[in-house]
């Protein structure tokens, strides 16, 4: 395919999923006091009891304009196929860039962090209280883009650096993370600029980022012991198939088999549009770990 080509499908999927209605949530509860510090949540369409429980981490390269209601049909789609559904938001970078910035910033040290791991603690509650018919200990994680790398961050806080604040004393009681398009490799994501700066503003900036990659980097967060799957499309110009390739190069290098489901003709977007082929097979990934 020539690069006007790829080009033009691209942008042809991200119209796509973006021209999607918002779905409302069934109900929504707050974590923590900040306006960002929410969770929606979206009940099983079919009824059922023991619902496993998918926690939801948006994409959007960790800026503001992106938040939650762009993944709200895919949250719904999952719903739909008989999950039950916590679709997290969480605070991202402001509007004003920082010098060398382009465009909104990327993230906010600590955070971004700070509000993943809040959600993560509170969700066993919260959804008990909000999804009575979830089974919160049948809970996987999954995110898009910037969201799975927050999704196998999530994953993976007690194996995070000694006297970390986000450190968890044991792993996280999940069934798995499944994450789509991961941004899961800083040092590959950095080479290829990866969403044009975010990672180096994620982590306050260049001169913080040899530093506090050892805290935010899944690929330096291994092994996990947590079964993790990974789905990536074969034409992504966002997060480029490379970029995946070397998260899962590095779990194997550290001992752990990641699963690696790579879609050939298929982008960026696909993953979380409930309009592509693409989303069915996210759904099978995940339904895997939770059954």
């Amino acid at each position: 395919m020539s690069d006007s080509a790829a080009r033009d499908r691209d942008a042809a999927e991200t119209e796509s999923v973006l021209a999607c209605p918002e779905v409302a949530p069934d109900r929504s509860a707050a974590y923590g006091g900040h306006p960002d510090q929410v969770v929606d949540f979206f009940a099983p369409r079919d009824g059922r009891d023991g619902a496993p429980l998918v926690v939801v981490l948006h994409g959007g390269a960790w800026r503001a304009p992106y938040d939650r209601r762009h993944v709200s049909p895919f949250a719904d789609f999952l719903a739909r196929r008989g999950f039950a559904v916590a679709s997290v938001e969480y605070r991202r970078g402001g509007g004003i860039p920082r010098q060398g910035a382009d465009g909104p910033v990327a993230g906010r040290w600590p955070e971004t962090f700070d509000d993943v791991a809040a959600a993560m603690d509170a969700l066993p509650v919260l959804a008990a209280r909000e999804l009575p018919r979830a089974d919160v200990r049948r809970t996987v994680v999954t995110g898009h883009s910037a969201g799975g790398q927050l999704a196998l961050w999530a994953a993976a806080r007690h194996v995070l650096p000694q006297g970390s604040a986000w450190r968890l004393p044991a792993p996280p009681p999940l069934r798995g993370v499944v994450a789509l398009a991961p941004i899961g490799d800083f040092g590959s994501a950095v080479e290829r600029d990866v969403c044009s700066g975010a990672l180096h503003q994620l982590l306050g900036g260049a001169e913080h980022f040899a530093e506090r990659r050892a805290y935010a980097d899944p690929a330096a967060l291994l092994p996990t012991g947590i079964a993790t799957a990974v789905v990536q499309g074969a034409w992504d110009l966002t997060v480029p198939q490379a970029v995946t390739e070397a998260f899962v190069d590095a779990a194997a290098r550290a001992g752990e088999p990641v699963g690696l489901t790579v879609l050939e003709g298929v982008g960026h977007f696909p993953l979380i549009d409930p309009s592509a082929d693409a989303c069915a097979v996210v759904a099978e990934e995940i339904a895997q770990l939770a059954w």
